[in-house]
């Protein structure tokens, strides 16, 4: 039997018995952890380990929000602190050459945090191409203010994660830089016309189109559907992130459980999946609402089996080599030097 379109949280540190339970019997694609389930690289080991364990898949995706900045899960003591997306910009800026190796390297070094601990999937890079006056939701972890400047550092980032053995995942596709809302509590409308669009916040994307795996805005763009979010917008996901972006790449909602988004959550589920999106992203780990999106998930078939089976492929499994110890001197170095 295949895997369930959803991608699941969990509550705490290590898997409850109803959680062990429910993985075994839904059979979640992967699992997200957040700060409530990290205590140290010992823990995280067994958690990672022992959600494959449940679903019977040595495969099975484990993902992270870990980009450096004020979005950092894995954190200090136990891990080395990471600045934002726009300290690589800044860097490349002055240095273009410097800024993508640097953003390259970083990348690496996440990767290897994360694969000593069984995480295989970092949702980076952010794609979003803020503009004045916008909600700061992304702010300085955009990699910088112009879609080339994020293009650039975007693809060297994922290459980066890629070369260690870690998928990215391209957000907010196709664009939460004009947001003048945070999608955790409340609705982004953006009326700024489609040519527009597609000239600024919608560029990163189209560049990066290759990539694996890629998670949607929950913001609604009045040029392209006024009736709905990206997320649930069938129109959305056809038109420009199948169409105009090019993107055949495996594609989650983003968190399912945020306020941007109405209804039960099986309903934001049952509409996310009618839409076009591959997989369901639920993250708080209550029960209740998991139960409820797997209710909704189907089982991953046709395109979507596809999609998901080739952004597993992209997991490098002879990692390039390289010296932690020496690239995160090389790193800790330019950025004292460009502070």
């Amino acid at each position: 039997m295949t895997a369930s379109a959803f991608i699941a949280g969990c509550s705490g540190p290590e898997l409850t018995e109803t959680e062990r339970r429910f993985f075994r019997d839904v059979d979640p694609w992967g699992l997200i952890v957040f700060r409530r389930n990290i205590v140290d690289r010992k823990q995280l080991s067994a958690l990672t380990a022992s959600f494959r364990e449940v679903v019977g898949r040595a495969d099975a995706p484990v993902l992270v929000d870990q980009e450096g900045g004020r979005v950092q899960r894995l954190n200090v003591p136990h891990w080395p602190k990471y600045p934002p997306g726009r300290s690589y910009g800044d860097i490349h800026r002055r240095d273009p050459v410097a800024g993508r190796e640097l953003t390259r390297l970083a990348a690496m070094l996440l990767a290897h945090d994360l694969t000593e601990v069984g995480i295989t999937v970092d949702c980076v890079p952010v794609l979003d191409v803020p503009q004045p006056g916008a909600h700061d939701i992304i702010g300085d972890r955009a990699y910088g203010l112009d879609p080339d400047t994020v293009a650039v550092l975007g693809r060297a980032a994922a290459e980066g994660l890629l070369a260690a053995g870690v998928l990215p995942v391209i957000k907010h596709i196709p664009g939460h830089g004009r947001a003048f809302a945070d999608s955790h509590e409340a609705l982004p409308v953006v009326d700024t016309p489609r040519e527009e669009l597609e000239r600024v916040d919608f560029r990163p994307f189209r560049m990066l189109a290759d990539m694996p795996l890629a998670m949607t805005a929950h913001v609604v763009y009045t040029a392209v559907d006024a009736d709905a979010p990206i997320t649930t917008s069938a129109k959305g996901i056809a038109d420009v992130i199948r169409g105009t972006i090019g993107y055949d790449g495996c594609l989650m909602s983003d968190d399912l459980s945020m306020k941007a988004l109405s209804g039960t959550m099986r309903a934001r589920a049952e509409a996310a999946f009618a839409a076009g999106c591959d997989l369901a992203l639920h993250c708080n780990g209550e029960m209740d609402e998991m139960t409820a999106v797997a209710e909704a998930a189907p089982r991953l078939s046709g395109d979507a089996a596809r999609r998901a089976a080739a952004a597993l492929l992209r997991i490098a499994h002879a990692p390039e080599p390289f010296d932690p110890v020496d690239a995160r001197a090389r790193l800790d170095a330019a950025l004292a030097a460009s502070a």
